[in-house]
């Protein structure tokens, strides 16, 4: 038999955690043929891994990339980090369905990397579509509870009505007839944050009806943690979903509470209650510039926060709002509240690319202002577009998630290139650099002074970081085929020096690759060789039975 690849003499970390070991492996048809001490028999192509770990590919359980692989297939920034699968629709926002309101949102995003319309109505067009583009790396999809509820009401902030209410159990199962993997939700951001919990139990009884999961970035992430992760499990018990909290180290207000919250899904998966949860390495998150606004103000969408920005008096209150704060909001907010505006940095905008990079106290400094002002100008002149980053993570709460056996990795970024539209602004380097990084800062335990506030502690085998991107995930997933080195098994691999892979981008200048991943395997075909993209498509659109 001639086989399509064969990988010699490399450590076989497979991502069932258990030690690593020594052998060849076998492609042939897209699958692991074989692995064995030895294989020698012909192959189309031959890699030698002497001093690399073979592993398999890693899949990131939280993106934002369901556009950004329209515009770019290649996805270059996660593919040369080693992920092979990657889970979009995440936060309640979902490419599709798109109709109404969730039509209007993706012909902006859509608009903002110079693409004129949007191409696909419903979720099934939306994957079909992707499938027909063509991809690097295999996707797996979410329907966002928020865009379908834009489809039936807009963003009105009040309940739906019975029919709208079936209007959007409707298209969930629509969403999930298609192909999709679950649901998520954004409960902080609009129109998420206007849901009830007996809204989201009666939409997670649809996805609960077809296997799926409820990925949730939770109601409160800081002060109302440990209340949120309550509702949380709520959901999963009285809808009998798989459930799976997003990015899930507390924000700033919220610092040590995650021994609570863990302690509850340890609980809840006593009770039967299949709860898990997320997370990134970074001391750094991200939102769009106007999530830091009050719930009333983001009312509407972009063209009511203008409006509503220009008007003095509305300022003074929207002011007032956010360093009260009497519900809280995303991790941004809590900076504001606090008045840390210097631990927020302009990531991302269309018509003040000068001020991309400076944080909001140099921002007002530049425009002789206070940082409120500043603020609000800025979002009037961006039309309430644009991306922050800001510092509220705390490291003692990411170590303790991170060596939670119900944790895995998931970027909560985007699939990104250096050139072309994806290449503008200093987005978080979380979508170049986390897979690399929790190898570099975690099993290596090395620190890195170029990223601020990133301590190094050797917490995690090579065995049990590689189990955390793979076979945990899958798992969760449901994807019964990938995420662990095994004959049959589908061959997504990655073949990294554990000596060497590291993270290089900084919130500074992000677009920057990682080292150590050599070669990525995406269902048989190389796509990185020698760490240079082959320009192969050889992506799946998974599809959920």
């Amino acid at each position: 038999m001639t086989y399509d690849i064969v990988i010699k003499e490399g450590l076989i970390v497979d991502g069932s955690g258990r030690p690593g070991f020594k052998a060849d492996l076998a492609v042939k048809g897209g699958r692991i043929a074989k692995i064995d001490e030895v294989i020698d028999v012909e192959a189309d192509r031959i890699i030698n891994a002497e001093g690399l770990a073979v592993c398999p590919g890693f899949i990131d359980i939280h993106t934002h990339s369901d556009f950004v692989l329209l515009v770019n297939p290649k996805a270059e920034s996660k593919v040369r980090q080693g992920v092979t699968t990657e889970v979009v629709g995440n936060c309640g926002g979902s490419a599709a369905p798109a109709r109404g309101a969730a039509l209007e949102r993706a012909k902006r995003i859509m608009s903002g990397y110079g693409i004129d319309g949007v191409e696909w109505t419903s979720f099934s067009d939306y994957l079909n579509l992707l499938e027909r583009k063509g991809i690097a790396i295999n996707v797996v999809a979410l329907v966002g509870h928020g865009t379908v509820r834009q489809c039936a009401l807009g963003m009105e902030n009040r309940p739906p009505t019975e029919r709208e209410l079936q209007e959007m159990k409707s298209l969930v199962a629509e969403a999930m007839e298609a192909g999709a993997f679950g649901m998520s939700s954004g409960l902080v951001y609009p129109p998420g944050r206007y849901a009830s919990i007996e809204e989201l139990i009666e939409l997670c009884k649809v996805v609960a009806s077809y296997g799926g999961i409820y990925a949730s970035h939770i109601r409160g992430e800081r002060e109302t943690i440990v209340e949120a992760v309550k509702e949380a499990i709520e959901i999963g018990r009285r809808s009998g979903v798989s459930v799976q909290i997003s990015h899930h180290p507390a924000k700033i207000g919220g610092w040590g509470k995650s021994k609570e919250t863990l302690r509850l899904i340890e609980e809840a998966r006593e009770e039967g209650i299949d709860v898990n949860c997320d997370m990134h390495p970074y001391i750094a998150g991200s939102t769009g510039l106007s999530a830091l606004l009050p719930p009333w103000v983001q009312e509407g969408g972009p063209e009511k926060i203008v409006q509503r920005l220009k008007n003095e008096e509305l300022r003074k209150k929207i002011r007032q709002d956010m360093i009260e704060e009497k519900i809280p909001g995303p991790g941004p907010c809590g900076l504001v509240k606090r008045g840390m505006w210097d631990k927020l940095m302009l990531a991302d905008c269309e018509k003040n690319k000068g001020l991309i990079g400076l944080n909001f106290e140099e921002i007002a400094r530049r425009r002789g202002k206070d940082p409120f002002e500043a603020y609000f100008d800025l979002l009037v002149e961006e039309e309430a577009r644009g991306m922050v980053v800001g510092f509220y993570y705390n490291e003692e709460d990411i170590r303790r998630v991170l060596l939670h056996p119900t944790s895995m990795i998931g970027s909560d970024g985007y699939a990104l290139a250096p050139y072309g539209p994806l290449g503008k602004g200093k987005m978080h380097p979380r979508s170049y650099g986390t897979f690399p990084m929790v190898f570099r800062k975690y099993v290596r335990g090395e620190s890195r002074k170029e990223l601020i506030y990133d301590d190094g502690a050797k917490l995690l085998t090579l065995e049990k970081a590689v189990m955390k991107m793979t076979s945990v995930t899958a798992k969760k997933l449901g994807l019964k085929d990938r995420g662990l080195l095994k004959e049959g098994m589908r061959a997504d691999i990655v073949i990294l020096d554990p000596k060497r892979v590291a993270d290089k981008a900084t919130y500074l200048d992000p677009y920057q690759y990682p080292e150590g991943i050599e070669y990525v395997i995406v269902n048989g075909e190389l796509v990185i060789d020698e760490r240079e993209h082959t320009g192969s498509l050889p992506g799946m659109v998974l599809r959920h039975k």
